[in-house]
């Protein structure tokens, strides 16, 4: 056995079943250092045998282990450690641009005299592919190999570069497309819970480069999404630097209802939490109530915690996580992992209760039936009252009224204004399969079963199907205008569904399997059918979709549906035999069965029992050991990709997809001095809420978008645009799509919804002018005018995504000030050099005075401190006295300022790399 790092002599032998392995007691650590941590939460007990086991005297250090040791729940020190994960996962929209980056890097280090093969991950990664299907068939058992073709056809390019990558990187390997999403690949098979490298035992831990990472949290894992930018530096050996966290108990106790699903009780946790505001804290979830939860229950929860914004959501180890482990197929971790747990108190006691910074408590039994919505996964609705909340919303949120009202009214800046009749008020037509059928607002005509949330959880799948075959004993029809879809997490689900003859009778409402990866819920639904795409806009219908995700942001589902609800799948049936917002899922019908007669929910939902029977009884371990036995196989299509050899990747000047980034080009072996910011002008102002999604390119490309027009003018046909998120390694077209949702508003252009601004460098008539926010920037970057956004509160909250930060920096973005932060974006921007900055409390765009036409000046020395205050010079265009203020400087550690003086994480590892 190799020599350990043992800098406080906690190494102990673990007795197992015919073998030992080594682990770090933290037992041990308690009685060597003299610090108590029996009544650490489990999170900060993981947290802390990681700094303890990588104690090596130069990136983590002795003084690490005693401050991470010195938590106490109710004092925010600030204080800083360092976190080595033990492995990173990728998804390929993110995972892709992160390959693209270290291939970069490999070039760059050569032509600074380097060793390009230094460039490599030194921790295990893994990327799934599971990002780039789109819905473009379905209703039909055909769709998902119809789909899987087209996925291929589209994306050939970057599957290339992946298979490149493969052999190029070590450690790491790819889950080829058509074979599951990357939080469920994980949670079913890639976790261990204890890890076991060369003899010596430690908690499975990660980040991702999805934001639903979190899954894994529901199986006693820690791990939550990252920026690609962030991964990039944990692949390359470096820690992530964090703060002590807040950690947020969650009582549970008591057993949910009957009638309530995982989703029903992940909305009203998501509701509770996001008004309680744990925004950057870890949640743990104990309590009498947590043995009541199965595995997949836990991870449905944990998978949420982006929505309401805790960096995790952890469920500790117990029976359930080793009954799970055995149950799909890794029973050889299982001994370990319990083991491992009790002696190290990571094991989940009834009565043991550990001291938290605030704690919540739910009520299982409490949890009723509900979806959420129309824009904002945290805004919970009960079920019995979601059609009076849609008919209040039509008016109140989208300016509408519905058949008996007078007039439609446009919000525009949140105030009603009279506008001219509604053309959608009384239903539009369309002739849909040969018959004509009457649209209105809040027609249902996206309904998706999606992968991401709920797709793990056997219980609220077989009930959609349960009531998907009730329906289909009555003669029950999905509304012709509804696109239905059902995408599976993994090719489990779909062996199990159709060995109880369950599968069929999804396939008879129209949701069959469209593909094993993530679609609606990214964005990813495909087009509208041509006769009800043509209904909506000739009516500017509010339509909706409902979808059993977890994201329902504006223009995030589809760039036609304005009104989306997250609903549990058997809810994501029932509306689509309903066909509308409008109906009362408890009181109206459904609609009509074979005879006339008209069915309410309640005369098909299945039963509770004969759903515990199936989910017990149909899910086999061995559909896990088969499937995942092959799960690098994939499938004729990739196994026929070629790709270059060789550790330098070849980059083809002409791709559409694969372009080297610009980001080290030219970089010098050591960082300039910092300088004030001088002469800046604003690029956007906005208000709040403002997501990743409005920031980050995502969805269809549109031919009038500055994007579009690009791949037109280097030969692309809009039939062949793809989607941003296949082009994510193409920074021309990500840069051009930044800030360019077709939802978000800038108030520095009054009036417009899309990516749009008021340039003031001046024109050829010497007047501001309101353009594209690109045509802007790049005015802006040829009067070398430097940038900066405004916002308000939770700015970037949503996905992990790299291009929020990347394109923001590629369009000459120096500074983002805000209200406040949401955790990823923030050190995303950091990641990229570009400083965040944040108004003191009480404080806001609007209570200064700012209007937007100002100049910018932001005192930035070699003298910059985390948190510290930096002051701002606002000079009107006009003329007149400036307006100076306060912000705090959101670098939050000393490591984060040493990132941001490199100009981003990759160019000091870098140099980094270079000076050792």
């Amino acid at each position: 056995m190799p020599a350990r790092n043992d800098a406080f002599g906690t190494l102990r032998t673990l007795e197992l079943s015919g073998r030992r392995a080594s682990y770090h007691s933290l037992a041990a650590l308690e009685e060597a250092a003299g610090v108590d941590i029996s009544r650490f939460p489990k999170t900060l007990k993981i947290l802390l045998e990681s700094v303890l086991r990588n104690v090596d005297g130069y990136s983590v250090r002795r003084e690490d282990v005693l401050t991470v040791a010195g938590w106490t729940p109710r004092e925010r020190t600030g204080a800083e450690f360092p976190f080595k994960p033990a492995r990173v996962v990728l998804q390929d929209f993110t995972g892709v641009p992160s390959i693209v980056d270290l291939a970069a890097l490999r070039d760059a280090c050569r032509e600074m005299g380097g060793d390009p093969s230094s460039i490599n991950p030194l921790v295990p990664c893994d990327l799934v592919i599971d990002h780039s299907v789109q819905v473009d068939y379905y209703g039909s058992v055909d769709s998902f190999r119809k789909n899987l073709e087209k996925e291929f056809q589209r994306n050939r390019e970057r599957y290339e570069f992946l298979k490149w990558g493969q052999q190029a990187f070590d450690n790491f390997r790819v889950v080829p497309p058509g074979t599951g999403i990357v939080h469920q690949v994980n949670l079913e098979h890639l976790a261990t819970v204890v890890r076991n490298e060369n003899g010596l035992a430690f908690p499975d831990s990660l980040v991702g480069t999805d934001s639903h990472t979190t899954m894994i949290n529901g199986l006693g894992v820690v791990g939550w999404g990252v920026g690609g930018i962030e991964a990039e530096a944990v692949m390359l050996g470096q820690p992530l630097y964090m703060l002590l966290p807040e950690v947020v108990g969650f009582r549970l106790r008591g057993r949910l209802s009957r009638h309530a699903s995982s989703t029903d009780l992940v909305l009203k946790v998501t509701e509770m939490l996001r008004s309680e505001g744990v925004v950057g804290a870890f949640v743990e979830f104990f309590g009498p109530g947590l043995p009541m939860l199965s595995l997949p229950d836990r991870a449905t929860v944990a998978n949420m915690s982006p929505e309401y914004g805790a960096t995790m959501g952890y469920f500790p180890v117990d029976d359930v996580t080793i009954g799970y482990l055995e149950a799909t197929g890794r029973g050889e971790h299982a001994e370990l992992a319990e083991r491992y747990s009790r002696v190290q108190g990571l094991w989940h006691e009834a009565g043991h209760e550990p001291v938290f910074s605030r704690m919540l408590e739910l009520d299982l039994g409490s949890v009723t039936p509900s979806i959420a919505g129309p824009k904002r996964p945290q805004d919970r609705i009960d079920l019995d009252s979601a059609s009076q909340r849609w008919r209040r919303d039509l008016e109140t949120v989208y300016g509408r009224q519905g058949a008996d009202g007078a007039s439609a009214m446009v919000s525009e800046g949140g105030v009603a204004v009279q506008d001219a009749p509604d053309p959608g008020r009384n239903g539009i037509s369309a002739v849909i399969d040969g018959r004509p059928w009457t649209l209105r607002h809040g027609s249902v005509v996206i309904a998706a079963i999606t992968s991401c949330t709920n797709t793990s959880n056997p219980k609220v799948l077989i009930a959609a199907a349960l009531l998907a075959r009730a329906a289909r004993k009555r003669g029950m029809k999905v509304k012709p205008w509804v696109k239905t879809s059902f995408a599976p997490g993994s090719r489990v689900v779909v062996d199990y569904l159709s060995a109880s003859g369950l599968m069929d009778d999804l396939e008879a409402l129209g949701f069959a399997n469209v593909g094993f990866g993530c679609t609606t819920c990214i964005g990813n639904s495909g087009p509208l059918p041509g006769p009800v795409a043509e209904a909506v806009v000739k009516g500017r219908l509010i339509v909706a979709g409902v979808l059993s995700g977890n994201r329902n942001f504006e223009g995030r589902i589809n760039p036609l549906v304005k009104a989306n609800y997250l609903a549990s799948p058997l809810l994501v049936v029932a509306y689509a035999l309903a066909g509308s917002m409008a109906v009362d899922m408890l009181r109206d019908p459904l609609g009509m069965d074979a005879s006339g007669a008209e069915v309410l929910l309640r005369d098909i939902l299945p039963d509770a029992g004969e759903i515990e029977r199936l989910a017990s009884s149909l899910v086999r371990e061995e559909y896990f050991v088969r499937r995942y036995a092959e799960v690098h196989r994939g499938t004729e299509e990739w196994r026929a990709i070629h790709s270059s050899g060789g550790e330098l990747y070849e980059w083809d000047p002409a791709s559409g997809y694969i372009r080297r980034p610009p980001f080290f080009q030219g970089i010098a072996p050591e960082p300039e001095r910092l300088q004030p910011i001088r002469g800046a002008r604003v690029l956007a102002l906005f208000g709040d809420s403002v997501t990743t999604d409005h920031i980050s390119p995502a969805g269809a490309i549109l031919p009038g978008q500055p994007a579009g027009r690009y791949l037109v003018a280097h030969g692309v046909e809009p039939a062949d645009f793809n989607s941003f998120g296949s082009r994510r390694g193409n920074h021309e077209v990500m840069m051009r799509g930044t800030f360019d949702n077709i939802r978000v508003r800038n108030r520095l252009a009054p009036g417009t919804e899309g990516g749009f601004t008021t340039c003031f460098v001046s024109g050829d008539d010497g007047e501001p002018a309101v353009m594209t926010i690109f045509d802007a920037a790049m005015r802006y970057r040829e009067a070398a005018t430097p940038l900066i956004v405004m916002a308000g509160r939770d700015y970037g909250m949503g996905s992990s995504r790299d291009w929020a930060a990347k394109g923001t920096f590629m369009l000459g973005v120096r500074a983002v000030i805000a209200e406040s932060f949401e955790r990823i974006h923030r050190s995303n921007l950091v990641g990229m050099g570009v400083l965040p900055l944040q108004f003191l409390s009480g404080e806001s765009a609007s209570s200064i005075g700012i209007e937007g036409n100002e100049t910018f000046d932001i005192a930035i020395g070699d003298s910059l401190e985390p948190g510290a205050p930096l002051t701002v010079e606002a000079s009107p265009s006009g003329g007149g006295a400036p307006k100076t203020f306060e912000v705090l400087c959101r670098l939050d550690s000393p490591v984060e300022v040493e990132y941001y003086r490199n100009g981003g994480i990759l160019q000091t590892v870098l140099r980094n790399i270079l000076r050792t």
